[in-house]
């Protein structure tokens, strides 16, 4: 038997794996938010966003932001990349109740500092 299964996520997980956590602002808020990188099968890469954050209130489906991003290995530099938001979730029921879902798509990298 062949096995003709092509992983098509191969090359965003690899991204995704390098991440702990990302950081930015909103155009309106005052304040710099900072989320640990969740990568759920279902939903790809996202933050978890408890349901009464202002955050929300500045954030829309389609949106584009310059995000920070932390690796994994705190000795590596950070990244700046811009960062698209392709959803958000409420999830009322499962392990995350309480919280929105904020899908994240890397974009492309703009720059490295640490």
């Amino acid at each position: 038997m062949t096995d003709n299964f092509r992983e098509k996520r191969a090359e965003a997980r690899n991204i995704i794996d390098q991440y702990y956590s990302v950081e930015f602002s909103v155009s309106g808020a005052a304040l710099v938010y900072h989320f640990k990188i969740w990568n759920l099968s279902s939903k790809g890469m996202c933050v978890l966003v408890k349901e009464d954050s202002a955050v929300l209130n500045h954030l829309k489906t389609g949106d584009v932001l310059d995000m920070k991003y932390y690796r994994k290995d705190s000795s590596e530099q950070t990244e700046y990349l811009k960062t698209k938001i392709r959803h958000i979730t409420m999830d009322d029921t499962g392990r995350f109740k309480g919280h929105y879902l904020v899908g994240l798509s890397i974009l492309e990298e703009q720059n490295s500092h640490q």
